[in-house]
């Protein structure tokens, strides 16, 4: 099937290697209308960790109101290996849903920020600044607890309510984050609208804040089709772990304007060109997104999987 991969050709100044942080079986899966069965859920994460992706988020911990898609949350990490070596972290929005994550014996979690006054209000019924009375705890036990704590910072390059987010906004409700000592910022372009200009100088405001570009990560949504362009943006000034979901699944149950994420394949496509190792095999993942397509009942919206899996599982 990916007998004609692109021919490498190495950019000065990129680097070595990528980490791809895979979002599909949470961020992929929870705007669903349709309530996906936990078995097909379970072998979707079983077959994303078999391709080689180094990080498989599976879940959220989040009340079922809120994500219905996500309320076998608990059931599903019973039939995962969370003490295999691929990390499979899950979202956790406050300290109930981190007592079921702890409960469910997880190792590794992340919370959920907004850059934005109005979308805190909406996704998190809570207030840009009031946002990390919630954190704090939540972050504080996770900590005691063992569990590694990832943040997402949502909103980062544009907001629908308030349109366009000023770099230092997003740098300071990054740094709060960090300061509660969440080891990596994952910054989203939840509706898709930055540009690569606007990709360099958002990491540039981080890092002139003193925050090096190993903490942060990168999370591009392909409304306008940026998202690639955005990611070789993000490489060019040395980020180095980027989300991405399988097949291109997700937007946002909250920003009805967000489509799909960064498809896998699409970034494993690029990075293959440029040289740069991220150790997935995209034959596997293909073929995942193939029959994750089916089990949803339409074809894929990445370009790669048209390309190169119209052939079947």
């Amino acid at each position: 099937m990916t007998d004609s991969l692109p021919m490498r050709v190495r950019e000065d100044g990129l680097p070595e290697r990528v980490t791809i942080y895979e979002v599909g079986p949470r961020d992929g899966l929870q705007n669903e209308s349709a309530i996906v069965p936990l078995d097909v859920k379970a072998e979707f994460v079983s077959r994303l960790v078999a391709a080689g992706l180094p990080i498989v988020e599976a879940t959220s911990f989040v009340h079922p109101r809120w994500v219905p898609q996500l309320a076998d949350a608990a059931e599903l990490v019973t039939r995962l290996d969370l003490d295999g070596p691929t990390p499979l972290p899950v979202l956790v929005p406050n300290e109930r849903g981190l007592d079921r994550a702890i409960d469910a014996g997880c190792r590794h979690m992340a919370v959920f920020a907004s850059a934005t006054e109005t979308f805190a209000a909406k996704n998190l019924n809570s207030g840009l600044e009031s946002q990390f009375a919630m954190f704090e705890p939540t972050i504080g036990r996770a900590i005691d607890a063992g569990m590694e704590v990832r943040g997402y910072v949502s909103m980062c390059f544009g907001d629908p309510w308030e349109g366009s987010v000023a770099p230092e906004q997003v740098v300071r409700v990054g740094t709060r984050l960090l300061d509660l000592g969440v080891s990596q910022l994952s910054l989203g372009d939840t509706i898709g609208v930055g540009t690569a200009g606007h990709v360099g100088a958002l990491v540039d405001a981080f890092t002139a804040s003193g925050v090096g570009v190993e903490r942060l990560a990168m999370h591009f949504h392909d409304t306008y089709g940026q998202a690639l362009a955005n990611a070789h943006a993000a490489l060019r000034r040395g980020i180095t772990t980027f989300d991405a979901s399988a097949g291109g699944l997700g937007g946002c149950p909250y920003a009805k304007s967000a489509t799909g994420n960064l498809a896998t394949e699409d970034l494993v496509w690029m990075l293959e060109g440029l040289g740069i190792e991220h150790g997935v095999d995209l034959d596997a993942l293909v073929s995942t997104s193939v029959w994750m397509a089916a089990q949803l009942g339409r074809t894929s919206p990445s370009a790669v999987v048209r390309a190169l899996g119209q052939s079947g599982e």
